[in-house]
């Protein structure tokens, strides 16, 4: 029987969304204030969920310790109190949530000690919030 284990980290980023794609009149039209050219921040709450096997000997699907270690060196390090407009992986699209969700899918995907990535959900507002799964 598969079971699923989840844990939220913490990231504070900033970002501008702006696309060299569109004349200055559609950036501003496509996203407001947030194509202001110095940017703005959010603290995005980045949930990790991880799937598979309960293990006979610990009971766990996956140890937290090893998670956070892998979450920490793959994703909190790098975007954590970064510009995302400055991150390779943003450099051919915008830094939005949703882009920046399926980065950090990306990241992980192939990274966790144990256990299969389900899903990662970003929360950029209390209002807003992104998903991205394997399917």
């Amino acid at each position: 029987m598969r079971a699923s284990f989840g844990r939220r980290y913490l990231v504070s980023a900033s970002h501008r969304l702006h696309s060299d794609m569109l004349t200055a009149e559609e950036n501003s039209t496509t996203y407001g204030k947030c194509n202001n050219a110095r940017g703005h921040g959010h603290n995005y709450i980045v949930e990790v969920l991880v799937g598979g096997p309960v293990d006979a000997a610990t009971g766990m699907v996956i140890d937290m310790v090893a998670l956070d270690a892998t979450v920490r060196a793959k994703v909190i390090d790098r975007f954590d109190h970064a510009n995302l407009n400055l991150d390779p992986v943003f450099h051919d699209q915008v830094p939005t949530t949703e882009n920046l969700c399926r980065a950090v899918f990306g990241l992980l995907k192939d990274a966790l000690p144990a256990g299969e990535l389900e899903q990662v959900r970003v929360e950029e507002t209390e209002n807003n919030f992104f998903e991205c799964d394997s399917e």
